[in-house]
């Protein structure tokens, strides 16, 4: 459970860098809809590319804890890292939470807390053939939903792109999973490996779009969602994921209220802009 908290410190605080730089990169012609050119530009932003170091060690602890942990666990862990973006950007941006934020931000941590405590080991399935091919088909699924998000109106728009981000971080905790045998041969003939490139790199891609455009608070509420229920209902039901004797009740309890904390605090999805008044970053 160290190692996902960890990871969403990293990614919580490489948030606020990214969004930052999302917003700096947007340039006068860009579209509506998922635009790579953004990306190119995104990387030039030494807070970008920053951001992009701490989502790096964030992911090597993330595959660490899905190695111990079950997905649904992970997965609520990953939501928490709202809370760190928001604690991050009233120590280094100087926005002011409310009460009820505040009050989040304890509730998110109150549900880790019960997580840890019924959480069991990591499901003892490998996955079938057909999973593996599944996760590689939904990683392509996630980029066709980004190339459609630019032909929807603002709201359905932020939606789908922060729902089809959610879905290939997803992607990512299940193939993490699915990948049982590291040795080169097995990589390339693992239909995983690809469901983990393809739906990590469209992720990020999809989250970089949102962070620029639209209602990203809505665009990140739905990153939530997809990142955490579906992955989680995956290792439970396919991978065998468990809680500890007796304490399911309090493992359902601790995942929803976690979440529930995650999606009250969806506001520090939103990009600084440049108009006077408090500056509100980024989702992961």
């Amino acid at each position: 459970m160290i190692c996902a908290l960890g990871s969403a410190v990293c990614f919580g605080t490489a948030s606020v860098l990214q969004a930052v730089a999302a917003r700096a990169a947007a340039g006068p012609g860009s579209g509506a809809g998922v635009d790579p050119a953004l990306l190119l530009r995104a990387v030039r932003q030494w807070r970008y590319m920053a951001g992009l170091a701490l989502d790096g060690c964030g992911f090597v602890l993330q595959i660490i804890a899905l190695r111990s942990l079950p997905i649904y666990a992970v997965g609520a862990a990953l939501a928490a890292s709202l809370a760190v973006t928001a604690v991050v950007a009233a120590r280094l941006l100087h926005v002011r939470l409310s009460r009820t934020e505040w009050a989040a931000v304890g509730v998110v941590c109150a549900g880790l807390a019960m997580l840890g405590l019924a959480a069991g080991g990591e499901g003892d399935r490998t996955g079938s053939t057909a999973l593996r091919w599944w996760m590689l088909g939904i990683a392509l699924g996630v980029l066709l939903i980004g190339a459609a998000a630019g032909r929807l109106p603002e709201k359905p728009r932020a939606l789908v792109l922060g729902l089809g981000a959610g879905c290939g971080f997803g992607v990512v905790e299940v193939a993490v999973r699915l990948i049982d045998d590291i040795s080169p041969s097995a990589l390339v003939a693992n239909p995983a490996t690809y469901a983990l490139l393809l739906g990590g790199g469209a992720a990020f891609l999809l989250l970089t779009s949102a962070l620029q455009r639209g209602s990203v608070t809505t665009a990140t509420a739905g990153m939530v969602i997809g990142e955490t229920i579906g992955p989680a209902l995956v290792g439970i039901v396919w991978l065998g994921d468990r809680t500890r004797e007796g304490l399911g009740w309090l493992a359902v309890t601790g995942f929803a209220v976690a979440v529930v904390g995650a999606l009250a605090l969806t506001r520090f999805g939103e990009a600084p802009t440049d108009t006077p008044g408090p500056a509100v970053p980024g989702a992961r």
